[in-house]
């Protein structure tokens, strides 16, 4: 039947692009694939020829399909990347990349730009980076801060005069927001800056030569020994150029590899001819072909991550979509480059080697991975009797200690991996004193009451929920399910003593082997709930106490105290902070800081 109807939706598919979502038996999104004729693409699949493992594997999977009409190819290839994104489906091959990489930033739109670190790119000054090779961010912005003496700190600069910080005293600031010094002399200072961070260190290395002999002369060996740290972290900086690479090529290099069960994506960066460095990404995934599997990669990397100028990769692509979508994302043109001789071949030829030593190198833990994460899930479906696989796991746990500062916390595991974007925090509202059962109940009627609105979207259904708990637990829950009517979610209750689940189905507890992965990967979801709650409990245990605590230290008014807290956060920051992190906090002056960090010191 299902075969019959499959047939008859082939031959309805439009010769136009778009986007084919795959389905299996539960309904599940399984593949997202983008198509510059639909007809032709979705066809192949179902063609009798010899197929690769995975896309078999896939394709014996598949009850059902649709598809979106796009008016382009380009625009089939963002809505693919989005459909990806939200279904994250077993068959695509997936950034599961939570990793963001610093960047150093000159905040060129202010009057007297300062300098930070940031892992956020935005259009408002200018970026150097990434770095991702072991360098030290902060190591940097302080030779810049040391040799050009350009302000780390956002003070905003008034007309009245403010008081000059401990870093003028220290000769690391000309102090404009004391008017200290002219706009003119500072812009001197900032496109030196911009020139040292861009790759010119010879200046930078011969001033900081003259200083480290400058106090080891003066025996002051500890500043010397900081010194030479600098300069060497500068020569490993110089030692990453590519002589033959031009100073103005951003560029990164992609190279993909797969042995059919197994796809290693690998990317190398370069940034003004510098080799920033290189990251290798893996997946047992991977049903498309490997210039579609490629494309559809790189589209979700450059989602989140800054896009270069130039897109170095030797395997045949969808060119013209995956450039409108790279000119749409960076705001101007990228060139996709497939280079047959020179450095760029190079780079190529290194990237495609990386791809082949990881795959070849790492087939056991990513066997191992897949053990614990995805299989792990399956042997839960037949363990625990689950009606369907628990794609999307959410874990519930409450933190408090005496009815006080009450939190909960929801985690949330894709295909038996921590999602970490997924996860969110509550603040319990309405239970009065310690009632874990109460709390657990407003938590998931909270949440739960977000499926079928609008907020789906952002909260989608789970497969399975799971209680940090035991029957008590389970049973509170379950008066929530009723009153929600979300009889379709599974759930089940791990008790921690003796690590027994609890479900619905029986008034038995089901015992795993403690050595089964299906046990061990409800375990790092339930302690992963649990520290999350803990750590949020703790974060506002302590705002709440900071006031309080602050209150003791003479010329600490109302005022100071939310400067404060609104600088540091938590009263942990504030007793480790130096009085000079301390001056950053507005009002807080050198005398009082010193009184403050005494103070703290003395506890």
């Amino acid at each position: 039947m299902a075969e019959n109807i499959l047939r008859e939706k082939l031959k309805l598919l439009p010769d136009c692009p778009g986007v084919y979502i795959m389905l299996d038996s539960d309904g599940a999104v399984i593949y997202v694939g983008k198509a510059r004729v639909l007809k032709n693409r979705v066809r192949q699949y179902f063609h009798s020829s010899e197929k690769p493992i995975k896309v078999q594997a896939m394709v014996e999977s598949i009850a059902d399909f649709y598809y979106i009409v796009a008016p382009t190819e380009a625009d089939a290839l963002a809505l693919e990347n989005n459909l990806i994104k939200k279904y994250k489906p077993k068959y695509n091959i997936l950034l599961k990349d939570d990793k963001t990489y610093p960047y150093i930033k000159v905040h060129t739109r202010e009057e007297f730009p300062h300098i930070s670190v940031t892992r956020r790119i935005k259009k408002d000054g200018r970026y150097f980076g990434p770095f991702m090779g072991g360098v030290n961010c902060k190591e940097i912005v302080d030779i810049a801060a040391m040799v050009y003496n350009i302000r780390t700190c956002s003070t905003a600069i008034k007309e009245k005069a403010a008081k000059p910080c401990l870093n003028y005293h220290l000769g690391r600031c000309p102090a404009p927001c004391a008017h200290l010094c002219t706009r003119e002399a500072y812009a001197e200072r900032v496109e030196k800056v911009l020139s040292f961070l861009a790759g010119n260190y010879e200046e930078e290395e011969e001033l900081l030569t003259e200083m480290m002999k400058a106090f080891a002369a003066e025996e002051q060996f500890e500043l010397a020994l900081d010194y030479r740290n600098k300069i060497q972290m500068l020569s490993a900086l110089k030692k990453r150029r590519i002589t033959s690479m031009p100073k103005d090529v951003d560029a990164d290099v992609w190279a993909i590899e797969t042995n059919g069960l197994y796809t290693a994506v690998s990317l190398l960066v370069t940034r003004k001819g510098i080799m920033q460095g290189s990251r290798t990404f893996h997946s047992d995934a991977g049903a498309g072909e490997r210039g579609e599997a490629l494309t559809s990669f790189i589209t979700q990397y450059y989602s989140a991550h800054e896009t270069p100028h130039e897109v170095i990769l030797d395997e045949t692509v969808d060119e013209e979509a995956l450039e409108a979508f790279l000119r749409e994302r960076a705001g101007r043109n990228v060139e996709l480059v497939h280079p047959k001789f020179g450095v760029r071949k190079e780079l190529l030829d290194m990237a495609a080697a990386n791809a082949k030593d990881y795959l070849e190198k790492s087939v056991s833990s990513i066997e191992h991975r897949d053990d614990m994460t995805v299989r792990a899930c399956e042997k839960l479906k037949t363990v625990l009797s689950l009606r369907r696989y628990p794609k999307r796991m959410e874990c519930y746990d409450i933190s408090d200690i005496s009815g006080v500062d009450k939190v909960g916390s929801m985690v949330v595991f894709t295909d038996g991996e921590a999602d970490k974007y997924e996860y969110r925090r509550f603040r319990i509202k309405t239970v009065e004193g310690a009632n874990d059962f109460a709390s657990l109940q407003e938590v998931l009627r909270r949440r739960l009451a977000k499926l079928g609105t609008d907020e789906e979207e952002r909260f989608p259904r789970p497969q399975l929920i799971v209680i940090d708990g035991g029957k008590g637990q389970l049973s509170a829950v379950k008066e929530i399910f009723d009153e929600m009517n979300v009889g379709d979610i599974d759930l089940v209750a791990l008790a921690k003593q003796e690590e027994e689940v609890f479900t619905l189905e029986s008034h038995e507890s089901v015992k795993i082997d403690r050595h089964d992965y299906s046990l061990k990967m409800l375990q790092r979801i339930r302690d992963e709930a649990h520290r999350f709650a803990v750590s949020y409990f703790r974060n506002i245990h302590s705002k709440r106490n900071l006031a309080s605590v602050l209150e003791e230290i003479e010329g600490v008014g109302k005022k100071k105290r939310l400067a404060l807290m609104e600088k540091f956060g938590t009263i942990d920051k504030i007793m480790h902070a130096s009085a000079e992190e301390l001056c950053t906090a507005e009002g807080i002056g050198e005398e009082l800081a010193v009184r403050i960090k005494t103070y703290f010191e003395n506890l």
